[in-house]
């Protein structure tokens, strides 16, 4: 299996030869030469951005370095330098149980041009990508999505989910705990190493988290050229009462109309602990002048509603936000530890082949895992972006079959279920 450490797998032949069969090029991009601006360009151009200026260019450069840069370029084209699509990928590390993590391939920066589509280029760079990390050793690839129809063509599907959420201040009290630590405001320079510590020590113990790095956090602290509303950002940290810093709230506030109800939005909420998470939500529930508070990617059933004293002012809004391709069975199954033991054959259908076929799955009483190819007829079926989403726990194998994706008796369903439940709810916090 691969280890997290970087490394820059070879283009892939395959849609090398693809791409170049209608006149088009598959190419690295060195983060240090030449062609990086114009390939930044093309991303903020995907993403509807602004074009980049000198001192963006800069700092993306520092952040992307040491990541996998790729480019399809049509040289016939008017903008010869400018790739008409990209990709961007990197090691990364999954945490699949509490305290257990798994070497994952992460996709990021996907765009095609408009003027490019419908021309198998999508198609090209993700097969692409997924066959380097799975001849890399991977057995995981992850990304997170800002269209949810796009991927599950790939094999991709969602294994954990995350809340918007909202949170009406003129209508609550707060009823949660009171924490005995202390709150401090703290100078949005040191952000960047304040939301690494915190976050890295929570993140080992959430499955679905993956580890943060330098220009994310510079990004939420508003310390990169691109930040919006930087000079608006404020910090508050959240210390225990043995002198340990514990919790982090970023945020900024948009003014409205009315002067007593403004909208405190959270730009980053990192709790180590309840203490801290308590701590932190009653300060942004409290803060003067403050009529709502908003925060993305909150846990599913977000806690703070059950710390306020009219829970329905609090509104979250569900939405899939990480998405898992398994491309070695074996290795993804067994990265995890489970809830109750497990014999059965389950029957993988895959497309793209990595984990097409009847695998023998076996669970002990320790809660270990392993799978054997078998040619013995499966209990259970399942296209291969279920076993995706079952992977962390986050979603039940008999929900999956009502929806006509997973296929077997209901006793065998339900053995899956009962030993996928997971320790903790699975949970991405951040955007890559």
């Amino acid at each position: 299996m691969a280890s997290a450490q970087n490394t820059t797998p070879p283009l892939d032949a395959e849609s090398t030869a693809a791409l170049a069969a209608t006149g088009l090029e598959y190419a690295l991009v060195d983060v240090e030469g030449e062609a990086f601006p114009a390939f930044l360009s093309s991303v903020a151009r995907g993403f509807l951005g602004e074009e980049p200026t000198k001192e963006q260019v800069e700092n993306s450069r520092d952040g992307l370095r040491g990541r996998r840069l790729v480019g399809v370029y049509d040289r016939a084209g008017d903008q010869p330098e400018a790739p008409v699509a990209t990709v961007d990928s990197w090691v990364s590390e999954l945490t699949v149980s509490p305290g257990r993590t798994i070497p994952l391939w992460s996709i990021s920066a996907v765009t095609v041009a408009p003027t490019h589509r419908r021309r198998g280029i999508a198609t090209a760079m993700l097969t692409g990508e997924l066959r380097a990390a799975a001849a890399a050793g991977f057995a995981l690839a992850g990304l997170t999505v800002t269209e949810a129809t796009i991927y599950g063509r790939w094999g991709f599907s969602p294994a954990a989910w995350a809340s918007n959420v909202t949170v009406d201040t003129r209508r609550v009290r707060w009823t949660g705990p009171v924490a005995p630590g202390r709150l401090d405001f703290v100078a949005r320079e040191s952000l960047t190493a304040r939301l690494a510590a915190v976050h890295e020590r929570i993140r080992v113990q959430r499955p679905g988290a993956v580890p943060g790095w330098d220009n994310r956090w510079r990004g939420i602290a508003g310390l990169t050229p691109e930040a919006p509303d930087a000079k608006k950002v404020r910090a508050v940290t959240y210390t225990d009462t043995s002198g340990v810093e514990r919790g982090i709230l970023v945020y900024t506030i948009a003014e409205r109309e009315e002067y007593t109800e403004h909208e405190l939005q959270v730009r980053a909420l990192f709790a180590d602990g309840d203490e801290a998470l308590a701590a932190l939500w009653r300060f942004a529930l409290e803060h003067d002048l403050v009529g709502k508070v908003t925060a993305e990617l909150q846990p599913a059933v977000p806690p703070v509603q059950w710390m306020v004293s009219d829970r329905r002012a609090v509104t979250a809004t569900l939405t899939d936000h990480h998405w898992l391709r398994i491309l070695d069975v074996p290795g993804a199954l067994a990265s995890r530890a489970y809830s109750g033991p497990l014999d059965l054959v389950v029957g993988v259908e895959d497309a793209l082949g990595f984990a097409d076929g009847a695998w023998r799955v076996r669970i002990g009483a320790d809660g270990e895992a392993s799978a054997e190819r078998t040619d013995v007829a499966p209990d259970v079926w399942m296209p291969v972006g279920s076993l995706a989403s079952l992977l962390l726990g986050g979603v039940r194998a008999t929900e999956l079959a009502t929806a006509g994706l997973v296929r077997g008796t209901g006793e065998d369903l339900a053995a899956i279920d009962a030993a996928f439940a997971p320790a903790a709810t699975p949970l991405l916090d951040i955007w890559y």
